[in-house]
This record gives structure tokens, C-alpha cells and sequence, in this order.
């Protein structure tokens, strides 16, 4: 499709919003949003036509990108036929979103519970673990992400949990694995990972085992940085689950359908957990939908006591269409094979060239169509470009390389001293390569603020 231009109806689109709408984590007189005309693919584009190739998949969740017409066709031919129905009924698009989910699930996780997205999720997974095992903790980890309703805000381990935080939320927070920043002093993955399970279990020990009903783990944190667990992580997460008769959560919200280059991150560590969080990528973002993966052990207490959770709109009919349409496009197109083989093969390769032309990259890490670059001042000590949560001129440097992305027709996924290189997964090797070429242009204005 090409844009066409139509800068009064931006305008209007832009004062509109201006007067009435209410932005999420903003201030609300300090931003400026982008008026968007369109989108399709990889890309989407302004009322002045100016066209970007999205880095974002929009909060990480376009896995198929924008206008996947399979999906349009499966959402407009199920709004004619029934666009809308109660949770408490069999429905013919639910039960095909909720078989095809089950069959991509690891383990026994063959039980599926919707919610309308990944907080929702979380919230209920912490609830049926409460239910399940009788205990009030949970344990978290920070640099994580996990939602922004009131629970699942007080599981989440980053800054915006802060202002919400009630410290009555029987939260528990420890630190996880992350070789580059590592809070253990350790000199190789395999240390990091030995140090950061006994530090896991010693918060145990005085925490009180049975007292905790569930560790939440994003399987690969998403929105804190994008670091890949070490070997054996989450797999000696499993065996302390065990060991104390905890319930082992996974959240994939943001990792899961295929961003790692497997169905499920969890596939990448032969781990199973006993619930798993799903959202984004599972309908691409097109209708809102999240959910629970439920293993055996735990559908079975709910099975003659009632489940005390619900939502209206839990496995609506337009969401579960284009969940299904999502996923049968996926498998027939091989786009979780493409992003694998991309992955491996382009991006990686590609952001290592970047890091050894460019001073302020001070670590790419990632797998599949996930990946982060960690800006830094200063290579030798790993300064963060910008100092942990900044705002205004503190942030002058990653302000300024977005800005050049952006000025190149780049639209950068950043967060504190990072940016994610997280497109959709059927982006074409030719687009990486377009925003490879853009992202040099602003790493080189990164590379001016270092010392």
C-alpha cells in the first residue's frame, strides 16, 4: 500500500487525541504522539506519507505483522457470522483457538484460560497458584516485566512498578541471571547461573518455603533488556519448584509464538512449567487476548471446586478467530522457522558487525527476531549510556539516537540505555538490512556521548 498524504486529517487525528485521549506511563502535557495513517507488514506510516520500518512490532506483539490479510479475512468473516457471545458457552472459534494453543504448549499444559491480556493473565495465574497451594508469596525477579494491573504491577521488577508498589502485595523480589550486569560477581555463565539459583534458594530459605506459592519468571525478560538465561537456569528453577512444592510460572507474554524462534521460549530450555501467561504474539495484537496454560495437576483442583475468576469477554469470538487464523498462518507460512533461521543467520551476525564499528554497543545478546544492544559511555567499565530510569536531560543521549533513527525511517524499540531490534517475525532480509543501514546512522550519534 502506498501512503498517501494527508496532512489535515493528521491534524485533526493529532488535536483530537491532543484533547481527549489519556496516555499510558506519560505525562500527559510532555509527549507528542505520532498521528498514523497506516500500516502494513513491517511498516506503518504518517498523514505526511513518511513511511517507518518498525523495530517495535508495536509493543513487541505484530509477530505477523500489520494487515496479515488471512487474519482480516478470518476476523471479518467471523464478525458476520458471530461477533460476539458469553464465556460460559462452547464456541467454535474459542475451542479452535484453545486446541491449537494446547498443542503448542510443552508439557501438559493442555488446559487453556482467556483473558483479554497479559496482565489479566498473570493475575489469574497468581491466583490459581495461591488457590492451588494454600500460600500467600510469590517470588519475582527485578529487571522484569509482568503487567500493569494492581498485582501483576507489584510482581513487575523495573521502575513503573514504583508508584503502585503497596508493599502488602506478597511479592518477593531476587535477583536473576544477567552475565553482562551481574550482581554475583561471576567470571562465566555457568557461575552466574550456580550463584544466581543458590541466591534464589537462600531468599527461599528465609522467606519461608511454605509460605511461597509460585516463582514468576519471564522465560527471557523482555522489556528489562532481553537477556537470555544462562544453561540450566530455568531448568534449576524447576528442580527448587519441586523441591518445596511451589508452582512454577512462565510468563511469554512478550517471548512466546515464535519471537525466539520456537513456538514457546521454554522450548529453547527443555523446561516445563506448571502454568505459562500468553498474550501479544498469540493473535499478532489484532483483537485483544491473552491467557493461561494450565497443567493437568492444577485443572484438576478446579475440578468439582469452582474456579473463583472469570471475565465477560474471556475467549471472545473475534479475538479467538484471529487467534486461530494467526496460528494456522504461522505454520503454513513458516514464519516461526524464518525467524530461527534469520536470527541466526542475519541479525545476530549483523548487530556484532554493528558492536565492533560502534563504541557505545557495549553487548548484543538474543535469539530468534529478540534482541537488545546495551549502550554504554564506556566499554571498559559498562557505564550505561544514560543512568538507570532517566528522564529529561539525563536521557539526552538516547533521546538524540532515536531521533536519527527516526530521521532514517527507523522506528526504535528503546527502553533506558537499550534498544530492542524486535521486528515482526516474517520481516524479509531485505528490510533487516534497511534498518541495519539506519540503526548504524544512530549508533554513530550514540557514539559521540561516549568517553
Amino acid at each position: 500500500m502506498t501512503p498517501q498524504p494527508s496532512p489535515q486529517t493528521g491534524a485533526a487525528v493529532k488535536a483530537a487525541d491532543r484533547a481527549h485521549v489519556f496516555h499510558s506511563w506519560s505525562a500527559q502535557d510532555l509527549i507528542d504522539p505520532l498521528a498514523v495513517a497506516g500500516a502494513e507488514g513491517s511498516y506503518f506510516w504518517d498523514f505526511d506519507g513518511k513511511r517507518y520500518l518498525d523495530f517495535t512490532s508495536g509493543l513487541v506483539f505484530t509477530n505477523i505483522g500489520y494487515q496479515h490479510p488471512k487474519v482480516v479475512a478470518a476476523i471479518q468473516e467471523q464478525a458476520a457470522r458471530m461477533t460476539t457471545f458469553a464465556p460460559a458457552f462452547a464456541v467454535e472459534a474459542r475451542s479452535e483457538a484453545a486446541r491449537l494453543i494446547a498443542e503448542r504448549t510443552p508439557g501438559d499444559l493442555d488446559k487453556i484460560f482467556f483473558t483479554n491480556g497479559g496482565a489479566d493473565a498473570v493475575e489469574h495465574a497468581l491466583r490459581m497458584a495461591r488457590l492451588h497451594t494454600g500460600r500467600p508469596k510469590v517470588l519475582s525477579a527485578y529487571r522484569s516485566y509482568h503487567g500493569g494491573t494492581q498485582q501483576a504491577i507489584n510482581l513487575t521488577g523495573d521502575p513503573r512498578r514504583w508508584a503502585s508498589d503497596s508493599g502488602t502485595a506478597g511479592v518477593v523480589h531476587f535477583w536473576g541471571p544477567f552475565p553482562y550486569r551481574s550482581r554475583f560477581y561471576a567470571g562465566t555463565e555457568e557461575e552466574e547461573c550456580a550463584r544466581a539459583l543458590e541466591h534464589l534458594e537462600t531468599t527461599l530459605a528465609f522467606e519461608g518455603p511454605a509460605t511461597v506459592a509460585a516463582i514468576v519468571l519471564e522465560t527471557i525478560p523482555g522489556t528489562a533488556g532481553i537477556m537470555v538465561p544462562p544453561a540450566g537456569y530455568l531448568r534449576g528453577v524447576r528442580e527448587i519448584c519441586d523441591k518445596y512444592g511451589i508452582v512454577f510460572v512462565l510468563d511469554e507474554v512478550m517471548a512466546g509464538f515464535g519471537r525466539t524462534g520456537e513456538w514457546f521460549a521454554a522450548d529453547l530450555f527443555d523446561v516445563v512449567p506448571d502454568l505459562m501467561t500468553f498474550a501479544k504474539g498469540v493473535n499478532s495484537g489484532y483483537v485483544p487476548l491473552g491467557g493461561v496454560a494450565i497443567s493437568a495437576e492444577i485443572a484438576a483442583t478446579f475440578g468439582k471446586r469452582p474456579y473463583p475468576g472469570g471475565l465477560t469477554y474471556s475467549g471472545h469470538p473475534l479475538a479467538c478467530a484471529a487467534a486461530v487464523a494467526t496460528i494456522n498462518a504461522m505454520a503454513e507460512e513458516g514464519i516461526v522457522e524464518n525467524a530461527k533461521r534469520l536470527g541466526a543467520d542475519v541479525v545476530g551476525p549483523a548487530l556484532r558487525e554493528l558492536a565492533g564499528r560502534h563504541p557505545s554497543v557495549g553487548e548484543v545478546r538474543g535469539v530468534g527476531m529478540f534482541w537488545a544492544l546495551e549502550l554504554v559511555r564506556d566499554r571498559a567499565t559498562r557505564e550505561p549510556l544514560v543512568p538507570y530510569n532517566a528522564t529529561g536531560d539525563d536521557n539526552r543521549a538516547m533521546a538524540a539516537f532515536a531521533a536519527e533513527a527516526k530521521a532514517h525511517g527507523l522506528w526504535p524499540f528503546v527502553n533506558m540505555n537499550r534498544t530492542h531490534v524486535v521486528p515482526p517475525l516474517n520481516v524479509t532480509e531485505a528490510e533487516l538490512k534497511e534498518g541495519f543501514a539506519a540503526l548504524d546512522a544512530a549508533l554513530s550519534v550514540a557514539d559521540t556521548f561516549t568517553v
